[in-house]
C-alpha cells in the first residue's frame, strides 16, 4: 500500500483510508470490527470517522461509530497501528450542542467527548466536518448566496476555531488540523490566519471526489499543489452510484438509497454519465467500482481516498483497487466521458 505525506508533516498515510460512517446503523459492532481487522491486514494505516456518525445522523446513532472504533482499540490494544481522523459537526444540528456552529469552545467539548468514545488520548487528524458558514460545497447545493447566508464574523470564527485547535494540539489531544467540505476561499483564509497568528496549519481537506463530481480538478487543485493541503477524497463511488446498482431506477435492498430512503446524488443526468463509465469498464474488462477508485488514486492532489463498505466482500473489492493500474487509453476515455458529462450531481 503506497504511503503519502499528510500535508507538510512527517506522518505518512496509506493511499486508501478506511471509512466508517455505517458502523452503528447499517453495520453492527462486530461487522465494524471485522472491517477494521480486514483493512489492517491489507496494510491500511489510516481511518476516518466523525462525531455525527453513524449515518443517517440522529440522537440515537451519532457517536456510535466512534464507540465501535473505541471498543476495537480496547479489545485489541492496536491503537498505535492506526492514524486516526475524526471531525466536529460544522453546526446546525439541533441535538448537538443546540445546533451551535463550530467554535473554539465547541471544538474543545467535541474533542473531549470523541476521545472518551474512542477510548484514546489523541486524535491524529481533527477536521471541521463542514464550513461553519454558508457554503455551496456540502450535499451538492446550487443555492449558495454569501451576501445572505454569511455573517460578518466569518473570519473571526475561523480565528476562534484555530485558537481552540491550537490549545488542543499543545495539550496533545490532537495532532494535526484539517477541514472538510471546504472551498478554495475558505482554505486560503484558514492558511492566512494560521500563518499570521502562528496557529496550526491545515494539512488536508476532505471533499467529495469521484468520476461524476470533479470540482477539485479546478482552483482547489491549484491551491492543494502550492500549499500542500492534500485531498482526502470521500465517496469515490458517488455513494454507490458508480457500481451501477442504481441504474434504471433500481434500489437494491440494504443499499444506502434503500436504508436512507433518499439518494440526493441520483438525478436524470447521472444515469447517462454512469452508463458511459460502466460501458467503459465493461469493454476493458474492469470492475467498475475498482476502476472508479483507481481513477481517484491517479490524481496528483489525492492524499488518500476514503473507502467505505457495508460488507467485508465490498471492502475487499475496494481495497483491491489499490493494485489496479489504469492504462493511458482508459484514462483518455475517462477524460472524454468527463467532457460530455462535466457534472451530473
Amino acid at each position: 500500500m503506497k504511503l503519502k505525506p499528510l500535508g507538510r508533516t512527517d506522518l505518512r498515510v496509506t493511499e486508501l483510508c478506511l471509512g466508517t460512517m455505517t458502523w452503528g446503523s447499517q453495520n453492527t459492532e462486530a461487522e465494524g470490527h471485522a472491517q477494521i481487522d480486514m483493512a489492517l491486514e491489507a496494510g491500511l494505516n489510516f481511518m476516518d470517522t466523525a462525531e455525527i456518525y453513524a449515518v443517517p445522523r440522529s440522537p440515537e446513532t451519532s457517536g456510535r461509530t466512534e464507540e465501535i472504533i473505541g471498543s476495537w482499540f480496547q479489545k485489541t490494544g492496536k491503537r498505535d497501528q492506526w492514524i486516526l481522523a475524526s471531525k466536529i459537526a460544522g453546526g446546525g444540528i439541533d441535538f448537538m450542542r443546540g445546533g451551535s456552529r463550530a467554535s473554539g469552545a465547541t471544538i474543545r467539548q467535541a474533542v473531549d467527548a470523541s476521545l472518551q468514545r474512542l477510548k484514546t488520548d489523541r486524535i491524529d487528524l481533527y477536521q471541521i466536518h463542514w464550513a461553519s458558514r454558508g457554503s455551496y460545497n456540502f450535499e451538492g447545493s446550487w443555492t449558495y448566496a454569501p451576501h445572505t447566508q454569511d455573517t460578518a464574523d466569518v473570519l473571526d470564527n475561523i480565528a476562534d476555531m484555530l485558537e481552540g485547535l491550537d490549545g488542543l494540539v499543545k495539550a496533545g489531544k490532537i495532532g494535526h488540523v484539517g477541514v472538510s467540505n471546504e472551498t478554495t476561499w475558505g482554505i486560503a483564509q484558514w492558511l492566512r490566519i494560521a500563518g499570521e497568528r502562528n496557529l496550526p496549519r491545515l494539512v488536508s481537506v476532505q471533499n467529495e471526489y469521484n468520476l461524476v463530481r470533479r470540482q477539485f480538478d479546478l482552483d482547489m487543485a491549484e491551491l492543494s499543489h502550492h500549499e500542500q493541503v492534500g485531498l482526502l477524497g470521500y465517496s469515490p463511488l458517488a455513494g454507490g452510484l458508480l457500481t451501477g446498482k442504481y441504474q434504471h431506477g433500481a434500489v437494491p435492498a440494504g443499499s444506502r438509497a434503500d436504508y436512507q430512503k433518499a439518494f440526493w446524488r441520483y438525478n436524470p443526468h447521472s444515469e447517462a454519465a454512469t452508463a458511459a463509465y460502466l460501458e467503459l469498464a465493461r469493454r476493458h474488462g474492469l470492475d467498475p467500482a475498482q476502476m472508479a477508485i483507481a481513477f481517484t488514486l491517479t490524481r496528483p492532489f489525492t492524499m488518500s481516498t476514503i473507502i467505505g463498505a457495508t460488507s467485508t466482500s465490498q471492502l475487499a473489492n475496494a481495497i483491491a483497487a489499490a493494485d489496479l493500474v489504469l492504462s493511458p487509453h482508459v484514462l483518455t476515455e475517462i477524460d472524454a466521458i468527463h467532457r460530455r458529462f462535466p457534472r451530473t450531481i
